[in-house]
């Protein structure tokens, strides 16, 4: 089954095919508070040597997002955040290296994304899922960008307080499905949308990991599902691992079993180990299918 995902009508890197080969997007946090790196990639010359390194291990798309979105982070203003990613966008796109590399950035704010697009960002990866802010979609459509539309119940300060759900497979399935309709409907294409169930963000642990274990049943209409499961606190809480980074072992466990069951793009900060890993998975696909 062809499986596309059109970014960037315009520009030669146009659409990727997750129809058999899985994609590894490098995270690339330029802020002071994230959960896992923090602080590490905050300057110009650190990020840039965060993402040529991300490159040469296999990332196929950069992620790059100036607010954290970590349980009880509190949002920071549009000024600040553009101050973070445009420098990072404008500088990976005047690097003839990166031409075929995939720029994403990760907001919620539509005037950041319209200025991410404009610098050279191919992608719109929106926590919110596009509720957040009303002119997303319609800086979105104008663009012919890619979009990931992550579901989240609540806001990143308060979605660990309390996060209820009767069937959360089910309820995510419906949310993906009326948010298809609704930006399809405003201008955006059906083959740019992505879909992310948001491990971790107002879930509880019992309902991410039956979102793990049910990842194939969230694709609508065909879409692809990204899996963003890197370091996550769940890991610590479940395997008592306090150190994020001590928990890439777990997370490329969760990338292994996400795509044996046909989740083909994912969002990590470790790319050589995901990456490995999925190349061995799909050797033993190939072996087993044939």
């Amino acid at each position: 089954m062809s499986m596309i995902w059109r970014t960037r009508k315009n520009e030669k890197r146009g659409a990727i095919d997750l129809s058999s080969s899985a994609v590894v997007m490098g995270i690339l946090n330029v802020t002071p508070d994230s959960f896992s790196d923090g602080g590490e990639f905050s300057t110009l010359e650190l990020a840039m040597i965060r993402a040529q390194k991300m490159r040469d291990e296999g990332a196929y798309i950069i992620d790059v997002g100036g607010e954290s979105t970590r349980p009880g982070a509190v949002a920071v203003s549009v000024d600040e955040e553009l101050a973070r990613v445009l420098p990072v966008i404008l500088a990976l796109r005047s690097l003839v290296e990166f031409d075929d590399i995939y720029i994403s950035v990760d907001t919620s704010k539509s005037a950041v994304a319209r200025e991410a697009i404009k610098a050279g960002a191919d992608i719109v990866n929106d926590v919110s899922g596009f509720t957040a802010d009303q002119q997303m979609a319609v800086v979105c459509a104008a663009e012919g960008v890619g979009v990931v539309v992550m579901h989240m119940q609540g806001t990143p300060e308060t979605m660990q307080d309390d996060p209820s759900y009767e069937d959360v497979v089910d309820e995510l399935a419906r949310f993906f499905a009326e948010r298809l309709k609704t930006l399809t409907d405003a201008g955006i294409a059906k083959e740019c949308i992505i879909f992310d169930p948001g491990i971790g963000f107002g879930k509880t642990d019992a309902h991410s990991l039956e979102l793990l274990a049910n990842i194939g049943e969230l694709s609508v209409s065909g879409r692809p599902v990204l899996l963003g499961v890197s370091r996550k606190s769940i890991f610590g809480r479940l395997l008592e691992i306090e150190n994020p980074i001590e928990r890439d072992a777990a997370t490329i466990a969760m990338t292994t079993l996400a795509r044996r069951n046909g989740c083909m793009l994912h969002r990590v900060h470790n790319v050589k180990g995901n990456h490995d890993a999925l190349k061995m998975t799909e050797r033993l696909i190939a072996v087993t299918t044939r």
